[in-house]
């Protein structure tokens, strides 16, 4: 056990140091590109989802505006896509990183709602690859379904002191938690799934932690997950028995990383249990071969698990853990 944690302590310092020098000089080398406030919507409700479909993407479009004045044509190009009259936007926010929350599918109408909670490196310069996923999973899931890119929260740099400790997920619960809460509101009787990966298993972990009575969604499906800070899947909080699933593929990286947690500098670095491990107590599905970015690729076997789930169906090859 003291060799385990002192090599847990080796790996987070070396960490840790690496972060504090290339953070601090990514963001020296690229400033902020500039881009309006969030357009003032009115609360979200199955009314209100046009209104605020539309302002948002002419948010989107001013932030175009200003990106290619600044002189950033790449992130510039990437806002006028989103801007387009076929994207729907809850939410969008293209300062800083950038925050959204796309929606692919009718979602006043779904039977079945996914909302997928992204990892480290999330924002609008990569959101590319994020919203690939969405579509590949909404074009899994069919008709009467959607599916709902949460980029709800500044997530943290892969090499980053951020990526080690909960202090983004505790930042980020809150709004996740008041995300779902508007959802139900837009659709009540629609099954509602929180499919989390990598540092967004983190961010879901906290937001069932949180409130007096959990999360209000159906399933909770936590794949390449380096820990939810929590010690058991018993201990996520919800109202309505929801399920947790875990996953990770045979060739993702995660599973090198020390599933544990230490007293480090004054915080809690490393985020506890593995969700796949026996003493977790998650229901644990297939996901095949895949790596740490594979979860979502057209064809894979943690695909069609992830669709099952939302569906409220049992993945084939699934076990208790």
């Amino acid at each position: 056990m003291k060799l385990r944690v002192g090599r847990l302590r080796r790996t987070l310092l070396a960490a840790l140091v690496a972060g504090a020098v290339v953070v601090p000089v990514s963001a020296a080398a690229r400033p902020q590109v500039p881009a309006p406030a969030p357009a003032d919507i009115p609360s979200l409700t199955a009314a209100t989802l046009d209104t605020a479909y539309d302002a948002n993407r002419a948010n989107a479009a001013e932030a175009a505006g200003m990106a290619e004045r600044y002189g950033d044509r790449d992130r510039a190009a990437r806002l006028r896509a989103m801007a387009g009259q076929e994207r729907n936007f809850l939410s969008f926010d293209g300062r800083g990183a950038g925050r959204t929350a796309e929606v692919l599918g009718d979602l006043a109408a779904a039977e079945r709602v996914a909302v997928l909670v992204p990892g480290s490196d999330t924002g609008i310069d990569t959101y590319g690859r994020f919203r690939a996923g969405a579509v590949a999973l909404h074009e899994r899931l069919g008709p009467r379904t959607a599916v709902v890119a949460w980029l709800g929260y500044e997530t943290p740099g892969t090499v980053s002191p951020a990526v080690l400790t909960t202090d983004r997920a505790e930042e980020a619960a809150p709004e996740l938690m008041s995300f779902v809460g508007e959802l139900n509101a837009v659709n009540p009787g629609a099954r509602v799934s929180l499919l989390c990966h990598s540092y967004g298993s983190v961010v879901c972990g906290r937001a069932a932690v949180q409130g007096p009575q959990g999360l209000d969604v159906a399933d909770i499906a936590l794949y390449g997950s380096p820990g939810v800070g929590v010690d058991r899947a018993a201990d996520l909080k919800s109202r309505n028995h929801t399920r947790i699933w875990a996953g990770r593929g045979a060739g993702d990286w995660i599973s090198d990383v020390p599933h544990s947690s230490v007293g480090l500098f004054g915080t809690t670095v490393g985020f506890g249990t593995d969700p796949v491990s026996p003493g977790f107590g998650a229901r644990v599905f297939p996901t095949g071969d895949g790596g740490h970015s594979d979860y979502l690729k057209p064809g894979s076997v943690a695909l069609e698990s992830l669709a099952r789930i939302v569906r409220g169906q049992s993945p084939e090859g699934a076990s208790d853990a």
